[in-house]
């Protein structure tokens, strides 16, 4: 008895990646008229018929997207899968959203279980310190990934890469604290073995390069506790900073705090810019400076993204970023 045609024999047959052929039998709005034919005319020479009673029992394979986040508890991520989340919704498409609280062992529970229940696709803010078998499962899928904001896995031809403009960022920053007259300014905060960190700080090693003064990193956890203690472990060092450009806003706001309980006045005493730029920078006291990532508009962007990817079958540009600007408030001279 001959094989029974599966989508994916159909995808093949028509040139396409198999979440477009789940559009197209799912009857996708997103679906050009042209990708439809294709597909419609590779069932019929195949002599491929959809079950869509036992679709509707897998969970439907096409319509569901994965968003696997590594720190939900950062309101910088969270309000990335929230604008991601709400641009599928807008176009039909139901999200599932996990947290894998940057441990590689529950981002490879996750994605599988995912790719189990029949995501279309994964977009993906990974966990470093994959050793590449979780990418291998997605590829063995065919389905198609986008990594997002940190790059876990080099092979961007297979797993496309999008993020913000981190260095020009820092580099803005950095500058804007030389102009208002710094003269021994700190990065602190981020984890030196993480790429992030090193394109966040770039910038700034460059622009103290250009002065003639020597750098200054106190790195660790980007997190307030972080930033509070290594406000505290300054003023008690007496360590006669100008200015601190922090790794992310939690430090920041973090260091906001610690220098609070040192006496210490953020933007009369010492400057200070955060990263990111979330909601609470502009409520802060004093209003904290801040790199301005525009994380909604990036969310919906690579939202954006992976639809035409769905629905087109074109891959993304290998890499792309989004530009940054820096947002002058009180901690840093607007007062």
């Amino acid at each position: 008895m001959a094989k029974r045609p599966t989508i994916i024999d159909v995808a093949r047959h028509a040139g396409l990646s198999k979440s477009t052929v789940s559009l197209v039998l799912q009857n996708s709005p997103l679906v050009k008229q042209e990708t439809r034919k294709r597909v419609e005319q590779s069932m019929q020479a195949l002599n491929y018929v959809y079950n869509r009673a036992a679709a509707n029992l897998r969970g439907a394979e096409a319509g569901l997207i994965g968003l696997v986040i590594n720190d939900l508890r950062n309101p910088f991520f969270a309000e990335f899968a929230a604008s991601a989340q709400m641009t599928f919704a807008e176009h039909g498409f139901a999200t599932v959203i996990a947290n894998t609280d940057e441990d590689i062992a529950i981002q490879d529970q996750v994605i599988a279980s995912m790719v189990e229940h029949g995501v279309s696709a994964l977009i993906m803010s990974p966990a470093y310190g994959d050793d590449g078998a979780v990418f291998e499962r997605i590829a063995r899928a065919g389905i198609p990934a986008l990594q997002v904001l940190r790059m876990a896995n080099a092979d961007t031809a297979r797993f496309p890469f999008a993020s913000l403009d981190y260095e020009a960022g820092s580099i803005a920053a950095a500058r804007h604290l030389v102009e208002i007259g710094a003269k021994d300014i700190a990065f602190v905060g981020g984890l030196p073995d993480r790429a992030v960190t090193h394109e966040r700080m770039a910038g700034y090693r460059a622009v103290i390069a250009e002065t003639g003064a020597e750098p200054f990193t106190l790195l660790g956890r980007p997190t307030r506790a972080f930033g509070r203690d290594a406000a505290l472990k300054l003023s008690r060092d007496h360590r006669k900073l100008d200015a601190v450009l922090c790794f992310n806003d939690l430090v920041a706001l973090g260091m906001l705090s610690g220098f609070a309980e040192t006496g210490v006045a953020v933007g009369r005493d010492i400057a200070l810019i955060g990263f990111d730029d979330i909601e609470e920078c502009a409520l802060a006291f004093p209003k904290l400076s801040s790199v301005h990532c525009d994380i909604g508009a990036f969310g919906r962007n690579a939202a954006a993204t992976m639809l035409a990817w769905l629905e087109t079958g074109a891959r993304p540009p290998e890499k792309a970023y989004s530009p940054v600007t820096l947002t002058v408030r009180d901690t840093s001279g607007a007062g």
